[in-house]
Parts: C-alpha cells; structure tokens; sequence
C-alpha cells in the first residue's frame, strides 16, 4: 500500500488473492513513512480514493482497515461511503469516541458529502467486568440503533487465531468469538445500509 499511495505502482499490481472472494491489498512498516510523503502532496486526502477507482469496480465491497487518526485515516474516509466503528469497552475508548465522530462530521461537511456513520460495533466486552456494561450502555444510549445488537466478547480463540495466519471462522468456528462475527456479519446485511454490489464483478468476487 506505500508504493500505491506514493505512486509507485496501482492497486492492481499490489492486490492478492487470499481465501476464495477473498483479496488483500497489504501493508508494512513501510506505510508509516507514507505519512511523511503525502504531506506534501498537492491534492493529499484524495490519493486513496483516486487510486481505488481504477479497481473498485471489480469487487461487491471493498473494506478498509485504517491505523489512528492521521492522514492515512483521513484518505481512507474521503474515499469510503461509510464508517464502521469498533468500540472497545474500556472508559478510553469512549472518550476518543466524541472526537472520532466530530472527525467524520466535519469530513462529511467538507471532503466527503456521502460519508456516514455505518454504526458502532462493542469489542472486547467482558460480561464479568462492571466497567465494560456501564460503557456499552453509555454508547447506546447516546448513540440508539446506530450501535449493532451483535457484541464481540473477550475470547481466547479471537486472540490465538491471528498467531495461526487463520480467521477465527476457520480456526475455532464454534468458539463464542467465531459466532459473535457472524452475527454481525448477518446484522450488516440484514441492515441493507451498504453500499449496493458491483453489477458485474470480475473473477475477482469480494473485497
């Protein structure tokens, strides 16, 4: 993803295929120095949107899995159509919450006429934890029916899947964590808020 942000290649070249509909467009350290050259770009918060258009078309939907708040993160919303937003329930998410949304808000009115707010998702809830109900409680009550009634507990299989190169799915498909993802996965769809499948996608399949 740095050679295509900095220009020196196209999606096309750097996309591959990993699981059946299934296509990654990677990452490395290399990124954070991606940073540093888009600053002074002419035309900088639109240099992600500008290169997946040549490719966008290919795909049913395409996801994109941002770092903190930065200039990455703000290419990223120029060029999506929605935000999907993992709340951990832990008190310092919730106070970065306000100003994530305020970001969103003033891209919306400024950058991105199109960009809304998909909804919040609760990660790592701990049923034990008083903390972890006081904070989901909170978030739906200031943020109603945009927080999904699908929960991502805590779980150990969540954890061990990634150090095995494997999905939680295919790792433990009857773990709790396993489960809670496709719930929201049926809960997004079951919604209808994203964006509309490509007519006719390519060999390719899903993004």
């Amino acid at each position: 993803m740095y050679d295509v942000l900095i220009g020196r290649a196209q999606f096309i070249d750097v996309v591959r295929p990993v699981r059946h509909f299934l296509f990654l467009a990677p990452s490395s350290t290399d990124l954070v120095g991606a940073e540093v050259e888009l600053a002074t770009m002419e035309g900088r918060e639109r240099i992600l949107g500008a290169a997946l258009s040549s490719i966008v078309q290919n795909y049913n939907y395409v996801l994109i899995d941002t770092p903190s708040l930065g200039l990455l993160t703000l290419n990223a919303l120029v060029a999506a159509q929605s935000v999907l937003v993992p709340m951990q329930c832990e008190y310092y998410a919730l106070e970065g919450l306000s100003s994530l949304v305020g970001t969103i808000r003033r891209i919306n009115s400024a950058l991105n006429p199109s960009l809304r707010l998909e909804g919040l998702v609760l990660t790592m809830f701990d049923g034990r934890n008083r903390l972890s109900h006081e904070v989901a409680r909170e978030v739906r009550e200031h943020f109603g029916a945009e927080v999904f009634g699908s929960v991502i507990p805590r779980s150990v299989r969540l954890s061990e899947s990634p150090s095995h190169g494997l999905s939680v799915l295919e790792y433990d498909a009857r773990s709790t964590g396993a489960q809670s993802y496709r719930a929201l996965a049926q809960e997004l769809l079951e919604r209808g808020t994203l964006g509309a499948p490509a007519d006719a996608p390519s060999e390719g399949g899903e993004q």
